[in-house]
């Protein structure tokens, strides 16, 4: 567990020594990892016992994943095998999952700002044009130009954990840039499944479908009892889309885009807090389900299903489907067909080369015309490693192979030309990250300013041009922050117009669990232009940042309120503070408050003193001064 430790110096940034590993083995990081991580080394795993199995036995492999099932009641009942009941029927919960990540991106995540989004959006969208186009070019002649499919599509699934695996440190640009990314490029292959995959089509279900979907949208304004109708509306959807011949897959994204994403409302959590008190006071039954429902309620229901169903899709959902899909028999005549088919190297040439291709060419374009905005450490040498990795195509891969190809041989093939393009993708973006982060040897160690000053977005105390700089990261809730606020006004004082003052956000959200909302609240008071009096108010008052206290200070300091709490859950405001943050992690700050001196970090006490010593460079900062306490994460 992470703890609040004191240091009596300002410590100077962890950096690998030459002689020792840059950052953690793979080892250390699949110890720490989280579920996608987990999730992803589940499909690898499965993926391998599925290609043992059906090469020990293909016909027993074959034949359980053929296995009949019938599920229903009188004369109403359906008939499945194993595997459709894999593809069809648990695949539509792993894509309904996926709709909700759509749809949170494009409500209050990454999507919401087009400056932002363009950079991905349009990476993705030439992600799936380049390797379709190379699939074609290739395959042509080979009578299966319809699997063109196959390539067009990157596993986010393998892609989240690839990248923590393998990865760059500080790696959290690249990770957003590629998780909008992936969510983009999950709507074009949904869609192109839609439109050029599905056969026997029977348009009269979709009418019971589009009522059910329509019964789906009104739920959210019942009061009581959403989740019994949301289930049975969902599964009379779904058997809507699987009569129609519309893959029913597909149902469970369109249930999932009408499903209500908001930010948590502040006077929502705060209610749930007081009957949470209440409850405490007088524990009983009633106040018990008035408390839980509350603060329940106070999360959308997106995020609460997405977190619900996120650990069946990761360690159940995705490893059974790479086990009824990754069964490819590999021996010496299959390899060597395998080598000669224009299906398996239009499929590795179109998620290797053309993945890569399409996203960094895109991506360069856009970087080298300034379109859009690119996040700091989101480099091109990074975003080529990310692009890389985007040549994983596995799970709708292995999925349109069964929907676009009839021959059970070029199937075989197919499925070769996607493992094997997957490996071969994983490795090169190993070697990519290993050469980016060999030609910036240690990142500078987080020594110098990643981010220079900028009057139009930097929170400036002082003479904008004034030669002497000082940054500082921190967070409103933590104690040594504000101690360092009195050696920075002592500083001002002395310096006077020769000294321009920055503040940036950096919260430690596991020691502080208020100092993430606090940040938002002084952005959103910052719109109104008045940051400094919230700032001050914040620091002198650190006890009392909960919803109630940040909605009362900004009707104490006269700001409209009204205004006030429509931007506290504003895209803007978001990113402003995730921009420092993520800059923050690029510089490896893991404690508050961390100083810049001139564009340098500083090491070592932070009284006013020293700080004025450094910032002047008449003496170098000594060890006789008295030291200052530290918030370490």
């Amino acid at each position: 567990m992470t703890q609040l430790t004191m240091t009596e110096r300002s410590r100077e940034p962890e950096r690998p020594a030459r002689p020792r590993r840059r950052g953690p083995s793979i080892a250390d990081r699949i110890r720490n990892m989280g579920e996608q991580r987990t999730g992803a080394l589940l499909l690898v795993l499965a993926t391998v016992v599925a290609i043992v199995w059906a090469n020990i036995s293909a016909s027993s492999y074959h034949d359980f994943w053929e296995t009949e099932l019938t599920i229903g009641f009188g004369d109403i009942h359906l008939e499945f095998t194993l595997h459709a009941l894999v593809n069809d029927a648990l695949m539509a919960i792993f894509f309904f999952t996926v709709g909700l990540e759509v749809r949170r991106e494009f409500a209050i995540g990454e999507l919401t700002s087009w400056s932002r989004a363009m950079i991905p959006v349009i990476a993705a969208v030439a992600g799936l044009l380049v390797p379709a186009a190379l699939f074609l070019a290739i395959a042509a002649g080979s009578g299966q130009e319809n699997a063109w499919g196959v390539v067009i599509s990157t596993d986010t699934a393998f892609l989240v954990g690839a990248l923590a695996l393998i990865g760059p440190r500080a790696s959290g640009r690249l990770r957003v840039f590629l998780l909008a990314l992936a969510v983009v490029d999950d709507i074009g292959a949904l869609s192109i499944i839609a439109l050029f995959y599905t056969e026997n089509f029977t348009p009269m279900p979709l009418l019971v479908a589009a009522v059910g979907l329509a019964g789906i949208y009104f739920t959210r304004y019942v009061r009581r009892g959403r989740g019994p109708i949301y289930a049975t509306l969902s599964i009379i959807v779904w058997l809507a889309f699987l009569a129609s011949g519309v893959h029913p897959t597909l149902a469970g994204v369109a249930i999932a885009l009408l499903i209500p994403v908001y930010r948590p409302n502040r006077r929502d959590v705060e209610q749930a807090l007081e009957l949470a008190r209440v409850f405490r006071q007088s524990p009983n039954t009633e106040y018990a389900r008035q408390a839980a429902n509350s603060l329940r309620e106070s999360i959308s229901i997106n995020e609460r299903l997405q977190s619900a169903y996120s650990p069946y899709v990761a360690y159940v959902i995705l490893p059974l489907f790479a086990l009824a899909n990754a069964g490819v028999e590999i021996s010496g005549p299959i390899l060597a067909a395998a080598a000669q088919s224009p299906v398996t190297w239009a499929i590795i040439v179109g998620l290797v080369v053309g993945k890569f291709v399409g996203v960094f060419g895109a991506a360069a374009i856009m970087k080298v015309f300034k379109l859009g905005e690119f996040g700091l450490g989101l480099t091109l040498d990074r975003i080529a490693g990310g692009a890389m990795l985007c040549g994983i195509g596995f799970t709708i891969s292995l999925f349109i192979i069964d929907l676009a190809i009839d021959d059970p041989d070029v199937q075989n093939e197919a499925r070769v030309g996607v493992l094997a393009a997957s490996v071969l993708a994983f490795l090169l973006a190993a070697v990519m990250f290993r050469i980016s982060d060999a030609r910036r040897p240690d990142d500078d160690g987080g020594r110098t300013l990643v981010r220079p000053v900028d009057p139009k977005r930097d929170h400036i105390y002082g003479d904008v041009n004034a030669p002497l700089t000082i940054v500082e990261y921190g967070d409103f809730q933590c104690p040594f922050c504000l101690k360092a606020s009195g050696s920075i006004e002592e500083v001002r004082r002395e310096l006077g117009d020769r000294l321009r003052y920055v503040w940036r956000h950096a919260p430690l959200e596991r020691q502080h669990p208020n100092a993430l909302a606090a940040a938002e609240a002084a952005e959103a008071a910052n719109l109104q232009g008045r940051l400094p009096e919230f700032s001050r108010s914040l620091f002198a008052d650190q006890d009392h940042q909960l919803p109630s206290d940040i909605i009362r200070r900004a009707r104490e300091l006269g700001l409209d309120v009204e205004r006030f709490e429509e931007d506290l859950s504003s895209p803007k405001v978001t990113e402003r503070v995730r921009d420092d943050m993520l800059d923050a992690e690029a510089m490896d700050i893991t404690s508050v408050p961390t100083f810049f001196i001139n564009g340098v970090r500083h090491v070592g006490p932070y009284d006013a003193r020293t700080l004025i010593r450094a910032l002047t460079g008449s003496e170098s900062a000594g060890a006789d001064t008295q030291p200052g306490p530290r918030a370490d994460a």
